[in-house]
């Protein structure tokens, strides 16, 4: 319905947080928008789930980290995207240079958003000629589910429904995206809080 008119690059920052993850997979799932990344957005995922594993005292951190993006890669093979080397080799001028593979990624795959946390990273004035914005993940899914709230909100009633460590009842729920910075989007499935 929505997947063949817009396409979102989603940046490591974004990937590494299970409920941020879990809702933009969803929508996408759902068929809201086509979801890209790059093999090196998933590496950079991997380490800093592995550091995050291990600071809560994991032993088996780097397991939990690889299969945690094997499943991100396996739902979505097709959202890997390769910048082709022409592509990768261009310089955009943004604040830092670790995130030009980001952009290059967008531009390969003719996206029209950057979901990142790290929105100053990505200034306006070099995105908007390329015809590319950056939105955080909790402006990115507020405005993906104000495009259908009632299938959006189906949608992530089979993902509540499918947590089972812990599971959540819709109060639960809400909460966990408040705590993760999920402000917007949970005070607008707030009001659908009955049908979550």
């Amino acid at each position: 319905m929505f997947a063949n008119r817009y396409t979102a690059l989603v940046d490591a920052c974004t990937l590494v947080s299970a409920p941020r993850r879990d809702l933009l997979l969803t929508l996408a799932e759902a068929e809201f928008f086509r979801v890209r990344w790059s093999q090196r957005i998933l590496d950079e995922t991997r380490a800093a789930l592995d550091k995050i594993f291990a600071e809560r005292g994991f032993a088996d951190a780097p397991t939990r980290a690889a299969r945690s993006v094997d499943a991100i890669h396996q739902a979505f093979p097709e959202a890997l995207v390769e910048a082709h080397a022409s592509v990768a080799a261009l310089k955009f001028g943004l604040p830092d240079a670790n995130d030009e593979h980001v952009l290059a990624a967008a531009v390969q795959t003719q996206a029209q958003a950057v979901v990142t946390e790290n929105i100053s990273d990505f200034p306006a004035a070099i995105l908007a000629p390329l015809n590319i914005e950056t939105r955080t993940a909790d402006e990115f899914i507020a405005d993906t589910i104000a495009l259908d709230e009632g299938k959006a909100v189906a949608a992530i009633r089979t993902l509540r429904i499918r947590l089972k460590r812990p599971e959540m009842s819709a109060e639960d729920y809400l909460r966990s995206l408040e705590a993760h910075g999920l402000f917007v989007t949970a005070s607008i499935l707030s009001g659908h809080a009955e049908s979550i």
